[in-house]
């Protein structure tokens, strides 16, 4: 099922809503959130903790369903996808980097990025996926397992294995929340190099406005509801 948003629109939020049942209480994460996102944008989502801006990242990431709303993603309702179409566009059309990295610790980072693929049925990685590992400066490093990696190598290893499949859409999810200020901003400069480089849609979510500022559009998300400017 398709919805009529303009071409250039790849990420389309109406009216999202999202209540979470505490006992007797209800806590209203989302309250009414709307926002595009354009094709090949570069954007931030800006918020202090306890703002909503990680249950966004899950429901725009098929991960958990609204409470009420629309998520349009490049033009397909997620609500009327069943599970399993949802997790074939996680595995084809979104690509995720948590703050936590989310790497398998018994495999080596080469297996925790083919691991991705072989998910969604593809081959081996392409070759053309070797510029990505060398802009990554993480090659050398592939046959080690995530404890002998640095905090900025696992998360440009979780970002390699994020652009495995190739997704139009890369999520972000306070990629450098766990990383010391140098290691930021080579996270940071890799983003903005990947979206310029190869047109890719990065959403971040972040509390850091220096980290915000490296993207081209940065909006606020201030309880449940987003702001733009």
């Amino acid at each position: 099922m398709t919805d009529g948003q303009t071409p250039d629109v790849i990420i389309r939020v109406k009216d999202l809503r999202k209540v979470y049942h505490v006992g007797d209480v209800d806590v209203h994460a989302l309250r009414g959130a709307n926002l595009d996102v354009r094709r090949g944008e570069f954007l931030a989502v800006i918020g202090p903790s306890g703002s909503g801006k990680s249950t966004l990242f899950h429901i725009l990431g098929g991960l958990a369903p609204p409470t009420s709303g629309q998520v349009i993603i490049d033009g397909t309702d997620l609500s009327h996808m069943s599970d399993t179409e949802r997790t074939e566009m996680r595995q084809r059309k979104v690509g995720f980097v948590f703050q936590k990295y989310n790497l398998l610790p018994t495999l080596s980072a080469r297996d925790n990025i083919e691991m991705a693929r072989a998910l969604a049925g593809y081959p081996p990685q392409p070759s053309n996926f070797d510029e990505i590992l060398s802009m990554l400066n993480i090659k050398q490093r592939l046959n080690h397992k995530p404890r002998a990696l640095s905090g900025g190598e696992q998360q440009r290893v979780a970002i390699a294995r994020a652009l495995a499949n190739e997704p139009a859409i890369l999520l972000a999810d306070e990629p450098t929340g766990n990383l010391d200020t140098e290691n930021s901003n080579a996270v940071l400069e890799i983003l903005r190099y990947l979206n310029q480089k190869t047109g890719q849609t990065i959403m971040m979510i972040t509390h850091n406005p220096e980290a915000a500022a490296f993207a081209d559009r940065t909006v606020a998300i201030r309880d449940g509801v987003i702001h733009e400017g």
